[in-house]
């Protein structure tokens, strides 16, 4: 995706020239204008041109009435600074190509063709920074809808350059993936589709807080068949949700046309089947039918009527990207048909028509948006790249998380015995009591089922249908709604049901929970605690038995826990619910009730930091490493080989990432002697990396190679003679222990 056009980096800018056919579009002319072979004002009643399928549709259609604006409906200034905010962003496409030649940056990829569309949605939109305002989440053609906002071309080009001031990403992400803090623009993920969630739980909150904003989610044509789409469309027509699901069809997802994407042609016709959705169809090339469509959906939508899904039919005048060459897919006559609707053109003739500029006039502010964008680039170019030393700054907060941590001896060994399930439904209650921005939901979580373990049980009783309540069965709805509460100022504790069906939701965990601070240079977070219930041992099968600790420990940004004691399943939970950065809380279901995890319960406000390991048992002859429900394990092991004359020592990580690393090869540098023990598979499990560190960091302490102990290279099993098979036992842990201890 790299790949910029050949050319001598020192080109100089004189020598620049409009982006080609073949390498950067349909062509435009020298003012950024493409010249129309032929048009026709625009009326209630005409056809969208539509130069991929050459099929005419209405101008408008929908369920919604919208009167057509017209430029006698407009203010002659406002309509003056569209037309110059569209030309801005054609000449920044432009510009932005031309640098790619030169050498100077590494990737483009463009709006040319949807600036009318997203300029008539913008002018109708509230940026700001917080509640309060309108909330954006963009896709990566969205550089007119930016501008229109707010957005400078001297950040447009810090982008494209990635600078270090890039307002956006600091360099960190690719150019278009625009995240405007103070402009309500969430840092924007490459991930097709993945901005539709999000964009229903900033809604959600709106909807929390009583506010009359809405939120902006857009995409192109072919994420409307992503699995996310329609999951957000069903959530956010069962709340009426202020969602404007803003389809921009140009007609191709990179090269595949939208007949070969979507049944019925279009998203209009797709969505059509969510009972209480306002779908509406509108001419996107046009201003003027779009800015009216625009304005009858945000009248419906801040007056908390529900979502709209609006498709605007658009063209795509430049290929897909810079690494991408339309010309092996797209005919010529195909192009100049979408050249002869470009909506700056078509903007400019009815500004000209009505009298509100003049054809002098127009090159007059062409002229003056090429001065202030080749100003604006020799200015960038200018400005310092990232330091290399930040490049691993913000994978996680890095502030002071104002936490004062409690210590083991703040519980009172004679207070009431707890299990652990009730560990985590008591922390529930306290930090919902104490913090109202907390919000509980997941898949039976709410009412009197109180969650399938009863973890979150009496919460919707205590605190309202508002903060508790259940989710559809959709675990990439949760997790991506959780995104957008997040960092609207929610604190959002979720539910996952079971680890074996986290799955739906990698992707918003993968690229859009773990890399979010990161990727908006820590101007954006989504702090907030996802609950997941795993392991073995409970007859469960294949698909209620999974460990998942160690592909979520592969994910920078993302911490992930496991405690194996009701106080440390209290401490640790409360931390992560007022900690700064998302946490996976991995629960083991056979530990919920077992009375090896029971505990006298903490006091309120107990904590722990998360990162730090629990020496279970002190010893010298030998260290067990080990977490969640090996740890009983462990300690039955430990204390049959103390009667045979060795002491071992044991150390219960409780966090797989950060991994406290410290402790692991302290110990082990003390007893000379590293067993590792984990449920989940010994191929590629959590625990080669143990081993890793410790052969790397501990090698020459070592009277013994590391060994380790955990379950085989299969699936769970139902039949209990089967999951015993495969899982580890006691037994097992014992015989690897006395074989290390002889070696």
């Amino acid at each position: 995706m790299s790949n910029s056009p050949e050319s001598n980096p020192e080109t100089p800018d004189v020598q620049e020239e409009t982006p080609s056919t073949a390498d950067a579009g349909s062509g435009s002319a020298p003012d950024g204008l493409a010249t129309p072979d032929s048009h026709t004002e625009a009326d209630a009643s005409e056809s969208i041109p539509n130069g991929h399928s050459f099929q005419d549709s209405p101008a408008y259609e929908g369920d919604l009435d919208v009167n057509l604006l017209t430029p006698d409906d407009f203010d002659a200034d406002d309509l003056r600074t569209r037309l110059r905010t569209m030309m801005l962003s054609r000449r920044l496409d432009e510009k932005m190509m031309t640098l790619l030649k030169q050498g100077k940056g590494h990737f483009h990829i463009g709006c040319a063709g949807h600036e009318a569309a997203q300029s008539a949605v913008g002018m109708h939109s509230r940026p700001g920074q917080g509640p309060g305002h309108d909330w954006f989440c963009f896709y990566y053609r969205d550089l007119c809808m930016a501008l229109t906002l707010g957005m400078s071309p001297e950040d447009a080009l810090l982008a494209h350059l990635a600078k270090a001031d890039d307002p956006n990403s600091g360099g960190r992400q690719m150019p278009e993936h625009f995240g405007l803090k103070d402009l309500n623009v969430m840092t924007t993920s490459s991930s097709v589709g993945a901005q539709f969630l999000p964009a229903l739980g900033f809604a959600m909150g709106v909807q929390q807080r009583g506010e009359d904003n809405y939120v902006y989610a857009s995409c192109g044509d072919g994420a409307t068949s992503q699995g996310d789409f329609h999951e957000a469309l069903n959530w956010a027509t069962r709340r009426q949700a202020p969602v404007l699901f803003f389809v921009q069809d140009n007609k191709y997802a990179i090269s595949v046309p939208v007949e070969d994407q979507t049944a019925g042609g279009t998203a209009y016709k797709l969505a059509r089947g969510y009972d209480g959705l306002t779908r509406m169809r509108v001419d996107g090339t046009d201003f003027f039918a779009a800015a009216s469509a625009a304005d009858a959906a945000m009248n419906h939508l801040r007056s908390g009527k529900g979502p709209v899904c609006l498709v605007a039919d658009v063209v795509r005048l430049y290929p897909h990207s810079s690494s991408d060459d339309h010309s092996k897919y797209r005919t010529p006559d195909e192009l100049e048909a979408d050249k002869s609707i470009d909506p700056i053109e078509r903007m400019r003739e009815s500004l000209v028509d009505a009298g509100i500029i003049s054809n002098d006039d127009a090159e007059e502010m062409r002229e003056d948006v090429r001065q202030q964008v080749d100003e604006a680039a020799n200015w960038a170019k200018e400005q310092a790249d990232p330091d290399p030393e930040t490049a691993t700054k913000y994978v996680y907060f890095e502030g002071d998380d104002d936490i004062e941590y409690s210590s083991e001896s703040d519980i009172d060994p004679d207070a009431d015995p707890m299990v652990l399930v009730d560990a985590v439904n008591r922390t529930l209650k306290e930090e919902m009591e104490r913090d109202d921005s907390i919000v509980v939901y997941g898949e039976d979580v709410a009412g009197n089922k109180g969650g399938v373990f009863t973890a979150t049980k009496d919460l919707t009783d205590m605190f309202g249908e508002d903060r508790c309540f259940n989710s559809p069965l959709a675990e990439a709805s949760i997790i991506g709604t959780a995104v957008g509460l997040a960092a609207s100022g929610f604190k959002p504790v979720v539910e996952i049901q079971f680890a074996d069906y986290i799955w739906p939701a990698m992707q918003q965990i993968r690229n859009q929970v773990a890399p979010f601070r990161y990727r908006s240079n820590n101007d954006w977070e989504c702090p907030m605690v996802i609950r997941v219930p795993c392991g073995g041992y409970i007859h469960g099968g294949l698909c209620h038995s999974q460990n998942i600790e160690s592909i979520f420990g592969h994910m920078p940004g993302l911490k992930v826990v496991m405690p194996s004691t009701a106080a440390d399943a209290k401490g640790l939970l409360t931390t992560a619910i007022r900690s700064k950065d998302p946490v996976l809380f991995l629960e083991h279901k056979a530990l919920y009730r077992d009375a090896a995890a029971r505990t006298p319960t903490p006091p309120e406000n107990y904590t722990l930091p998360i990162g730090k390991a629990r020496t279970v048992r002190e010893g010298e002859d030998m260290t067990i490493i080990t977490y969640g429900k090996m740890v009983p394990f462990a300690e039955k092991a430990a204390k049959e080989l103390e009667k045979e004359g060795a002491i071992v020592e044991i150390i219960d990580l409780r966090s797989i990432t950060p991994l406290d690393s410290d402790a692991i090869l302290e110990s082990v540098k003390k007893t000379n002697r590293a067993l590792v023990v984990y449920e989940d598979h010994e191929f590629i499990g959590f625990g080669a990396e143990i081993s890793a560190q410790i052969a790397d960091l501990a090698f020459t302490y070592l009277d013994a190679p590391v060994r380790r102990v955990a379950g085989d290279f299969t699936s769970i099993p139902f039949a209990h003679s089967l999951e015993r098979e495969v899982l580890p036992s006691d037994s097992e842990i014992l015989e690897a222990a006395r074989d290390l201890l002889a070696f």
